[in-house]
């Protein structure tokens, strides 16, 4: 599991532990692991070329891997497009999570058969002039999921795919003065994701209310969502 250490990512992890299963557990701070029970725990940034090596670590401290489970991320609001910000969000929610999500898929690949999991964002369903690079890597992360589903069946490959899509959760990210609407609970959101895994539903959006405001969004033509104000 990689992003354990604070909301959603270790809200799901200690789920997962009160039902039995064995965790090797990852994040940039390793400090904050080290109460959830796991088997074994590693140090990952996953913007590091050693990023995939210390994954390698992590899969034979724990005996090897079925689930793979991806919750690192980073996201601002920068209405005056900060290139610090821009490049930092691609270099994670990007660049990072192609270097995991493949590193597994590699894994998986090899072994025959896993399930790979990762949280990606309903603000990938239309750019958000308020959050360009994370609408942007967020539909990146869609459609990057999707296309290694389609390339693992075409190789009869045993691996599936779950794509979380949780609206606003109350977490660290989402902090500051900013007021979101319809904020969720990660306690709650953690709960449906464990669902999603055990059916290995190919796309959870979280919860019923960003499923109807998604479906909104998606019928709503691109002359008309530039002229709204966000």
């Amino acid at each position: 599991m990689i992003g354990a250490s604070s909301g959603i990512g270790r809200e799901v992890a200690l789920l997962l532990k009160e039902q039995g299963w064995t965790l090797g557990v990852a994040a940039r701070r390793v400090e904050l692991l080290q109460d959830l029970g796991a088997q074994a725990a590693e140090r990952i940034d996953v913007t590091s070329d050693e990023a995939t090596a210390a994954l390698s670590r992590l899969i034979s401290s724990t005996g090897g891997m079925d689930l793979f489970f991806y919750a690192s991320g980073i996201g601002k609001q920068n209405r005056e497009l900060s290139e610090d910000i821009e490049l930092a969000t691609m270099a994670t929610n990007a660049v990072g999570f192609t270097r995991m999500v493949g590193a597994a898929y590699r894994y998986f690949a090899q072994q025959g058969s896993g399930h790979i999991a990762a949280i990606t964002s309903i603000a990938g369903t239309k750019g958000l002039g308020p959050a360009p690079s994370y609408s942007a890597t967020k539909a990146m992360q869609n459609v990057y999921l999707q296309a290694l589903e389609q390339q693992a069946r075409s190789r009869h490959l045993d691996i599936h795919f779950t794509d979380i899509r949780p609206g606003f959760v109350d977490t660290a990210l989402l902090s500051g003065d900013f007021r979101y609407p319809m904020m969720l609970r990660p306690e709650r959101v953690a709960s449906q994701i464990v669902k999603a895994i055990y059916h290995r539903s190919h796309i959870r959006v979280i919860d019923w209310r960003y499923r109807l405001l998604t479906a909104l969004w998606r019928r709503v033509p691109r002359w008309l969502w530039r002229r709204i104000r966000l």
